[in-house]
């Protein structure tokens, strides 16, 4: 698995709107200049994640992104699937392949399967709000919930 420039300049932008989650729009020059992101390929990394409702955009001198839904609501999952597609593909594409011993094929396919799993199950687990008390545990700000 390999996680392009696309996943992580996506994730870094969700991570930074889910920072200021409640605060309105956010533009994406703030965005870029905060993560260190270009704000062109920024934009066009907002625009992909829009289409799929993680945000929210408003036009205008008042405009900007935000979330769609509460950073809570949001897996990493969600984002990376977006922006990257599948993290391994349920069945390699290995037509020439013709193996005379289907045991190992179906072996090595078998770890393939628990690793896309482990991968996904930890993705699936962690949200945006997440990282965001992380961070927060971090600089020792922490909210406690009573």
């Amino acid at each position: 698995m390999r996680i392009s420039s696309k996943g992580d300049y996506g994730l870094r932008a969700l991570f930074d709107l889910a920072q200021r989650y409640g605060e309105g729009p956010v533009q994406s020059e703030e965005i870029a200049n905060r993560q260190g992101i270009p704000v062109n390929y920024l934009n066009q990394l907002l625009i992909t994640m829009r289409r799929a409702g993680l945000i929210e955009s408003l036009r205008g001198p008042q405009g900007g992104h935000m979330l769609a839904r509460r950073p809570d609501a949001i897996t990493l999952l969600d984002a990376i699937t977006v922006l990257e597609g599948p993290l391994l593909p349920a069945e390699p594409s290995r037509e020439d392949l013709m193996p005379t011993q289907p045991d190992d094929y179906a072996m090595i396919d078998t770890i393939w399967q628990e690793l896309r799993g482990r991968i996904e199950d930890i993705l699936g687990e962690t949200t945006l709000d997440d990282l965001c008390q992380r961070k927060r545990q971090q600089s020792g700000d922490v909210m406690y919930y009573i």
